[in-house]
């Protein structure tokens, strides 16, 4: 069950990166201005705080690193919610290092913001860089196991099995044995001799 929320999350984490994370991107990416020209720097050179432009795209690119972030690092979500988004970027980039021309046909909405921003994330080698870092949850086995059975197989002296939890160890309490002593003593049968009394 947990893998198939993982695939969930997987297509909401390529749909996230795609649009809010390409489109952050693209508006903070600024060329480095020469150091006679000052003009060029991002809000003239004074405080992006008033820029609600930059602002914006800022939140956009920080969002989409804290869902990847918490994929990657929070034990019990599926390696696959980040494996897989995280090996699409990697055989992106690997396309795009054999053909460029064709890594870069198959990006969609290339005329609009957000096919721009991942273009420029895959040309500077960012898709790549995530992509490793985001399989890396599929090479840790401990998140292929179920939480529950991760937990209960960490403690000492118990094993599952399909019949039942057993114990790896005999029990090391001992049954010692009560001698009665207090107890009264049986009274005689009330029965009367079931002898014949006519008899000699």
């Amino acid at each position: 069950m947990r893998h198939r929320i993982g695939l969930v999350l997987a297509i909401i984490m390529t749909g996230v990166l795609f649009f809010p994370g390409a489109w952050g991107y693209l508006r903070l990416l600024r060329l480095p201005a020469p150091a006679d020209q000052l003009s060029n720097l991002p809000a003239g050179g004074g405080s992006l705080l008033s820029d609600h432009h930059v602002l914006l795209a800022l939140a956009a690119l920080a969002g989409t690193m804290l869902l990847a972030g918490m994929l990657i690092a929070v034990p019990w979500v599926s390696p696959l919610a980040a494996g897989l988004p995280g090996l699409l970027l990697l055989g992106w980039t690997a396309l795009y290092l054999v053909n460029v021309r064709q890594g870069v046909d198959l990006i969609p909405l290339r005329a609009d913001p957000f096919g721009a921003g991942f273009e420029a994330m895959l040309f500077n080698g960012l898709l790549g860089a995530a992509g490793l870092a985001m399989i890396l949850p599929m090479f840790v086995p401990s998140r292929w196991r179920a939480r529950r059975a991760a937990e209960i197989g960490d403690i000492p002296g118990f094993t599952g099995t399909a019949a039942g939890p057993e114990l790896t160890e005999p029990p090391t309490a001992q049954l010692t044995p009560i001698r009665v002593t207090t107890l009264a003593p049986i009274p005689a049968t009330p029965w009367h001799d079931a002898t014949d009394p006519g008899a000699p």
